[in-house]
């Protein structure tokens, strides 16, 4: 889930936030970097979050549970003797926060390291000798239903039975695929069983691998600082310097690296596809299908990136701009040969707002936005109010009658943005209030008289929309703008987040990068006075969600809901019908069988979520299987109880795409994927009721502009 991503640049050495300054730690005995990080994170916490918790024994203690949790979330490594014995240093880490030796995490360290080692050793037995799956047994899958093995013996028998169910899955698989195809001499079922092993023994050497030999000291050290961080709140990180880096390439909708687009198979790093205008497109020798083999800096000695997982390949391959990144490449032919590639900016167009037209009842103009862009690091970069500017441009050129501006997954961004962007559809006026640590609430206000877009509106929204997403929705709906349409609620994420790059705060050469932590700093409430933190916004239309129970209410370490006094602001001069709109939404929905498989899905996916212990009788398995597939089957099919929609590119948009062959591609597919959206067909319907309402008073209405 991404979220809400608001970058203030740290210009100081010394920084004043809320009236508490953080000045550069200063010891008569060096540090070690990690000593270092962790006394700037407990001072920026105490010092400059939002509503800091007390750093104390009982805090320790939260911290202590979810680090563990977080290397053996499945209970599979630590013993239950070794949690006891680690007891005692749970109330540590406050300790170590204000500058005592970091006994906790050394501790820790060594011991998980150790234990997944033996770890180690203990699949590939269990995985050398056929499983009987004729007996009746079960397994228990969920870790929060299973304490810690008691010692060794159970800690391999709890190995066994988890292989035991995923060799299960893949044999019912392989079987399904023989049962189809039509093979001469079909492979028996022991045959399958064996194969099935061998394919589950390769996930796991590569789960292993990671684990061993590419999570190091300081990987773990980064789980068990944010294991602090995400204990304060759930939106507070800590970003090691190449995670700071990639955080801010997804906020600017652009990289430097090389524009190919990877994928991870078998162990292998591919190439699935290159970006237009890249750097790879320009050198020219990097194709698709390719298999990157090793990844080196310059001159420096290549790194093997056999088993790698892509984000990992991906941070090897990303730099500087201008730096020069040697591949060795494996070509579909057999071929080896190093490819050179000097790095520059790729720009991810597909990140950015897009627009359709949807022909029906009434001529609609559709908005998708995934995210609420800007880049920080360049004035000229893109943005994403400026970019939704000109796509209701566009669209007015098209004589479109009514806009649905889609948030659904958008999980947030700038709040410049947001608060441009709401402007576009309303006279001046207040759009968010922000408080922070001490003080009043600031108004953030749209100060720009002119309405762009002043005729019919919805935004779409679903329980992913965070932030930036909610505050957009919410002023429309406060202003009765527009109408509201999707889940119950959206995410409620309602607080302001600041990155602050640590180096900022303690230089020296030996320490090399220490990162970032992005602080929780302010609160959102809406133009009401009502946070949308926690309850997030509801929507006017609720259509039934498959996404449930992934909000901010789900995470124990969330800031509560809260008010504030109401701003002041005029509505909208004609208020959207609410009642109305919702009157003949609910009718429809209750006479739309598509409607009522989603509900029957839900329903399902509920009590499939229910289940505490799974069988490893094969035969039970395919039953438990058969019954969960049909149901899940008849939400595949919902959308084709619907209505495919008419929707078109721009023609703009199409001549600029030209004879880009990747681009045409893409563009085919994103369209597709909306012709069938059970979703986004009742978006059009509640649309086309509010043309109709909305029509007497739209006569010898002039549009503004």
């Amino acid at each position: 889930m991404r979220r809400m991503k608001v970058i203030i640049p740290v210009l100081l050495i010394t920084i004043s936030m809320g009236g508490l300054a953080f000045s550069k730690l200063h010891k008569e005995d060096p540090p070690g970097r990690h000593e270092i990080i962790m006394g700037l994170v407990g001072q920026i916490l105490k010092e400059g979050h939002y509503q800091p918790k007390n750093i104390d024994d009982a805090f320790s203690k939260e911290v202590f549970t979810k680090f563990l949790k977080t290397l053996d979330s499945e209970k599979k490594f630590f013993l239950k003797s070794d949690i006891d014995k680690l007891k005692p240093l749970s109330t540590h880490v406050d300790d170590e926060m204000q500058g005592a030796p970091l006994d906790c995490f050394d501790t820790v360290n060594v011991l998980i390291k150790q234990r997944v080692a033996e770890a180690a050793a203990i699949y590939p037995e269990i995985l050398a000798h056929p499983f009987d799956f004729t007996k009746e047994e079960k397994v228990v899958l969920d870790p929060d239903k299973i304490d810690y093995p008691e010692d060794a013996a159970a800690r391999v028998e709890a190995w066994r039975k988890v292989l035991k169910y995923r060799t299960l899955e893949k044999l019912v698989e392989l079987q399904e695929a023989r049962d189809k195809s039509k093979t001469e001499k079909p492979k028996t079922d022991a045959e399958l069983e064996a194969e099935a092993r061998a394919k589950v023994k390769v996930v796991y050497d590569r789960y292993f691998d990671r684990l061993k030999n590419k999570q190091d000291d300081n990987e773990r050290f980064s789980l068990y600082v944010n294991a602090i961080t995400s204990t304060m709140d759930p939106h507070t990180d800590f970003f090691p310097p190449d995670e700071k880096r990639a955080f801010e390439e997804q906020m600017a909708g652009k990289f430097y690296g090389i524009g190919a687009q990877l994928r991870e198979e078998d162990g292998k790093i591919r190439i699935v596809s290159i970006v237009t205008g890249s750097p790879s497109w320009k050198e020219g020798n990097l194709k698709a299908n390719d298999v990157i083999q090793k990844v080196a800096q310059g001159d420096k000695e290549p790194v093997d990136i056999t088993g790698y997982a892509v984000e990992d390949a991906v941070k090897l391959i990303r730099g500087s701009k201008g730096s020069i990144v040697k591949l060795t490449v494996k070509s579909a032919n057999g071929t080896i040969k190093v490819i050179s590639i000097t790095r520059d900016e790729v720009i991810l167009d597909d990140t950015f707002a897009k627009s359709a037209i949807i022909n029906g009842q009434h001529k609609l103009g559709y908005i998708y936005l995934p995210e609420f862009y800007a880049d920080f690091q360049d004035r000229n970069g893109a943005r994403c109010s400026e970019d939704v500017a000109k796509e209701i441009t566009k669209l007015k050129a098209e004589n479109v009658e009514g806009i649905i501006l889609d948030l659904r997954f958008n999980g947030g961004g700038s709040l410049q943005d947001v608060v441009q962007m709401a402007g576009l559809f309303i006279p001046e006026g207040p759009v968010v209030q922000v408080k922070s640590r001490t003080g009043d609430p600031m108004v953030l206000r749209d100060r720009d008289k002119n309405v762009q877009y002043d005729g019919p509106l919805a935004i779409m929204v679903n329980e992913y929309s965070a932030s930036a997403s909610e505050i957009m929705a919410a002023a429309m709906q406060d202003y009765k703008r527009a109408v509201i349409i999707g889940s119950s609620s959206t995410y409620g994420k309602g607080t302001v987040q600041r990155m602050f790059n640590l180096d900022e705060f303690y230089s020296t050469k030996d320490t090399g990068p220490l990162g970032a932590i992005k602080l929780t700093q302010q609160k959102f409430y809406r133009a009401n006075g009502g946070s949308t933190q926690l309850k997030g916004v509801s929507s006017d239309i609720v259509l039934p969600d498959p996404y449930y129970e992934v909000a901010e209410r789900k995470d124990k370490d969330a800031l509560a809901w809260d008010e504030i006094p109401k701003a002041t602001y005029n509505t909208w001069v004609d208020p959207v019908p609410v009642e109305a709109l919702k009157k003949n939404s609910d009718k429809r929905m209750a006479s739309s069988e598509a409607f009522k498989m989603v509900n029957d899905n839900i329903s399902t996916i509920k009590n499939m979520e229910k289940q505490e212990t799974y069988s490893l009788n094969i035969q039970a398995y395919k039953s438990e299987q058969k019954t969960n597939t049909a149901a899940l089957k008849r939400f595949d099919a919902a959308n084709d109880k619907v209505k495919e929609l008419n929707i078109e590119s721009l023609r703009v948009d199409l001549d600029k795409i030209g004879k880009d062959t990747s681009k045409l591609a893409r563009n085919k597919d994103w369209l597709k994927f909306r012709q069938k959206d059970i979703y986004l067909d009742e978006a059009v319907n509640v649309m086309n009721d509010l043309i109709v309402l909305s029509y007497p008073k739209m006569q010898g209405k002039t549009a503004k502009k």
